[in-house]
């Protein structure tokens, strides 16, 4: 049964993944999108890739300064190359990589699961909370064009009408904020029934967790540079998208805002629950990219480009880490044998 539940699960993700990828295609003149990635200057495509080198070997070092700070220290290559395992198994299986990366770990290190995964859901915490930075820069930065092209392209310009009225808008909110209200009180109300079902104490130790690792960063011995690899690895993510910019004409001359745009938006498509950000990433890029002025054509040439110059990337890394994991282990498997055959026999 729970096969089948995977199956089915994976199966709808999948669909949800081909389906935004056929409306990010529809309609459009693929030749036009073909030319486009046929004539792009990939030169910058490999500076870029060569940059995000350095930001996986940057993110690595930092998972390895939380495993410390945890009190089960790890060996920088282990952890790398139980990082990138992971990753190459989110192109498969969507965020199946984070245990799964946890669980190399422990074969090659001898780090708990739990312990490992903490660290995990604390860096993801991190990473939301830097994401909604970007989110609320991207939008105070380029307000007016990201409200003329939601006003006049999407709502034909009744955002204007909301604007002198805003009535309907004050009302809806406020209903929001009684169904809260009441929401809360009922679950007060009902929390020592709730506490006698599994599903709820589950929730309950995820969110324990999830503060315990928040709090685990405190411990950490040298936040500054914790916070510098953090830094540092979304600059490479700036920098892939924008570097990017260079590789297609109509591209070509969009700044920096436009590229903190697309990486904002772009990583909310990669953070989606399908194969490597299949679909939602390709939507979310072309949809940025058409507020400021480019087609869909040129917009939907530059994500497939980027997305899939990078899942290349991750490809051969992670291929590499998953050879030298296989042997890592190998040799620990041999070594284990080889100790107990140098045991003296006893016998009672």
């Amino acid at each position: 049964m729970k096969t089948l539940l995977n199956i089915l699960k994976y199966g709808l993700l999948l669909g949800i993944s081909g389906a935004l990828m056929w409306y990010a295609l529809r309609g459009q003149d693929l030749s036009r999108v073909g030319a486009s990635i046929r004539q792009a200057n990939y030169f910058w495509l490999v500076l870029s890739l060569g940059i995000s080198v350095l930001g996986y070997l940057s993110r690595a070092y930092r998972w390895q300064m939380q495993l410390n700070a945890s009190r089960t220290p790890a060996g920088y290559w282990p952890t790398y190359h139980a990082m990138m395992v992971g990753y190459l198994a989110n192109l498969v299986l969507p965020r199946a990589g984070e245990v799964i990366r946890c669980s190399v770990l422990r074969r090659v290190s001898g780090v708990p699961v739990q312990v490992a995964l903490g660290t995990v859901v604390t860096e993801r915490v991190i990473d939301v909370l830097v994401l909604l930075c970007l989110l609320g820069a991207t939008l105070l930065l380029d307000f007016k064009t990201f409200w003329g092209f939601f006003n006049e392209e999407l709502l034909g310009g009744k955002a204007d009408t909301l604007a002198r009225n805003p009535l309907p808008l004050v009302l809806a909110g406020l209903a929001a904020l009684v169904l809260l209200l009441a929401a809360g009180y009922t679950l007060y109300r009902n929390l020592e029934r709730l506490r006698q079902h599994a599903l709820f104490n589950k929730v309950l130790v995820f969110l324990q967790g999830l503060l315990t690792g928040l709090l685990s960063v405190l411990k950490l011995e040298n936040k500054g540079l914790f916070l510098f690899h953090t830094f540092f690895t979304w600059l490479v993510y700036f920098l892939l998208d924008y570097l990017a910019f260079y590789c297609f004409p109509d591209t070509y001359g969009l700044g920096a805002r436009a590229g903190l745009a697309v990486l904002t938006f772009g990583a909310f498509g990669m953070a989606a629950p399908v194969a490597g950000g299949i679909g939602p990433f390709h939507v979310l890029v072309q949809g940025v990219l058409l507020v400021y002025g480019i087609s869909k054509e040129a917009g939907i040439a530059y994500a497939l480009v980027v997305h899939g110059a990078q899942t290349l990337l991750v490809v051969v890394m992670g291929g590499i880490s998953f050879v030298a994991v296989a042997a890592a282990d190998r040799r620990s498997l041999v070594q284990e044998a080889e100790a107990l055959a140098d045991e003296p026999l006893t016998s009672e």
